[in-house]
């Protein structure tokens, strides 16, 4: 089967961070643009999304390169883009964010493009949690899989928004992913716990992102293979781990930007060596 597409809606952003390591200023960011670089290594990609015109030009060419549809991208003329600027410590599980600014982020009204409304694996990416349903009001049947995730900006600033997690329980899902950060993950499912360590890696510059690329890759691995049951959710657990440890070997997007195949399927095998999945 071929891979299905995957549909991103998320932020894009300019971001500035500081680690013990090194700094980048105004370098891209935003979940939509980590999502889809990670997610486009398995399957084709559909982009929504919204920017400023302060965005470089060719800010997204290496995405239009891997074959990510940019049809759903919006440059708002005289707007300028989210901004956000952080510091990480030792600890990179400890950060202080120095600066939010969401710019056109505060009023962006996705449109899903009605040929793509139909996309059966969806990821949205840390917007405001009602605009996330809006954009699942916009697709007019059930996708196979849609992917929500959210961050601490959004449980402090729109509590009443943030509601998911308890009805999602109510729900009694059969399948669970926790990500934990430099822990690695947890896949629960059908009453069993897997686990997929994090990956020793030599270097580490730069955590930003890293949640949003598992979530990219782990939605991308699921769409490869056109089905979400135990064996492709713990590959894509393993998936989405890789990807994620490329990402945190640079600054910005740039250890996902030329990633090749054999570099994938070689970080996916050493996961899978370590966690004893086969």
């Amino acid at each position: 089967m071929s891979p299905q597409p995957v549909l991103v809606v998320g932020s894009i952003g300019l971001d500035d961070v500081e680690t013990p390591f090194g700094k980048a200023q105004g370098v891209l960011g935003g979940s939509a643009v980590y999502a889809s670089a990670a997610a486009s290594l398995f399957a084709p990609v559909r982009f929504v999304g919204v920017c400023g015109e302060d965005l470089p030009a060719d800010a997204f060419e290496f995405l239009r390169a891997r074959g990510v549809d940019l049809s759903g991208l919006e440059r708002v003329a005289g707007g300028k883009t989210f901004r956000w600027a952080g510091r990480y410590h030792f600890d990179m599980n400890a950060r202080d964010t120095l600066l939010t600014e969401l710019n056109t982020l505060a009023t962006f009204d996705p449109k899903v493009p009605p040929a793509w409304r139909q996309t059966p694996f969806v990821f949205l990416g840390n917007l405001l949690p009602s605009i996330q349903g809006k954009v699942l009001d916009q697709l007019p049947s059930r996708p196979v899989l849609a992917v929500l995730d959210t961050m601490n900006y959004w449980i402090e600033n729109a509590p009443s928004d943030v509601k998911a997690a308890a009805a999602i329980r109510r729900m009694g899902p059969s399948s669970v992913v926790v990500k934990k950060g430099e822990h690695g993950a947890l896949l629960f499912t059908d009453g069993r716990v897997f686990a997929a360590p994090a990956l020793p890696l030599e270097e580490v510059f730069d955590p930003t992102g890293a949640g949003d690329a598992f979530a990219g890759g782990f939605v991308g691995s699921l769409a490869a293979e056109g089905r979400v049951d135990e064996p492709s959710l713990r590959r894509a657990v393993i998936a989405g781990s890789a990807v994620a440890s490329f990402c945190v070997e640079r600054f910005s997007v740039e250890g996902l930007r030329d990633r090749s195949p054999k570099e994938i399927e070689a970080r996916i095998a050493q996961f899978r060596e370590l966690a004893h999945w086969s």
